[in-house]
């Protein structure tokens, strides 16, 4: 079930308490790919994850702006501080958990959301009525998430499988050859560069030429099948606080 499908009768009917909360970023991606693409491609896995899933879980709006001010020098790209990016995070957990559903996973697609994440869901266990973890699908695929770049052969892949007519085939080359080999510039364990226009010329990091749809659909089928077993462990996890058990 998602929220923006359905009328407010259809929620005061579910006996629920599980959903899935996908946040992406809306920053550029290259010239061929949305942008968009953070937070399609976390959709694309909470949808999927929902269908497979045995049993009930309730599909919340995406959240489509994240942390993004690395991208700031590319038009288009939009950004909130983390601080404003948790706080709406944890007002967005508030309203689900105020109707019942108090167990919920965030579906991350952005890295810049990472480590706000992380302290968000541990705010919101440890202080409100619910409780919360977050996931990076990216993060779930086994052996290819060591290729995860920016605009490159995953990101790539997975919009090609799940939403193919918004990547832009014609600028494929053009984006392989502006991109970068890796993300930052490293030195000593620290990396230099703090915005991504100091290391790749298009804002590609990686080849996207390989990212067939083929991929995108192994991939896909690898974070659903790590999502649906993060949600059964989060159903039956005994949530009451350590004082009270």
């Amino acid at each position: 079930m998602h929220l923006s499908e359905v009328a407010w009768t259809d929620v005061a009917d579910l006996d629920a308490d599980l959903a899935l909360l996908p946040v992406g970023s809306t920053e550029q991606h290259g010239p061929h790919a949305p942008l968009g693409t953070d937070a399609l491609n976390a959709a694309a896995v909470a949808d999927a994850t929902a269908e497979a899933y045995d049993g009930e879980v309730v599909v919340a709006p995406t959240i489509p702006v994240g942390v993004a001010e690395e991208h700031r020098h590319f038009p288009g790209t939009l950004w909130v501080t983390p601080d404003t990016f948790r706080a709406y995070v944890r007002e967005t957990v508030g309203s689900l958990a105020a109707h019942g559903l108090d167990r919920i996973v965030i579906v991350n697609g952005h890295g810049g959301n990472v480590d706000a994440l992380r302290e968000v869901t541990g705010t919101i266990t440890r202080r409100d009525g619910a409780y919360a973890v977050s996931f990076t699908w990216f993060e779930t695929v086994g052996e290819h998430a060591a290729r995860m770049g920016h605009g490159g052969a995953i990101e790539t892949a997975m919009l090609r499988h799940a939403a193919p007519e918004l990547v832009r085939e014609d600028r494929i080359e053009e984006a392989r050859e502006g991109a970068s080999d890796r993300w930052g510039e490293w030195v000593s364990g620290v990396n230099l560069a703090h915005d991504s226009a100091e290391f790749t010329e298009n804002g590609v990091v990686g080849d996207p030429s390989e990212g067939e749809a083929e991929l995108g659909a192994e991939l896909l089928d690898l974070a659903v099948e790590a999502l649906c077993t993060l949600l059964a462990a989060v159903e039956g996890r005994d949530v009451s606080r350590p004082a009270d058990r």
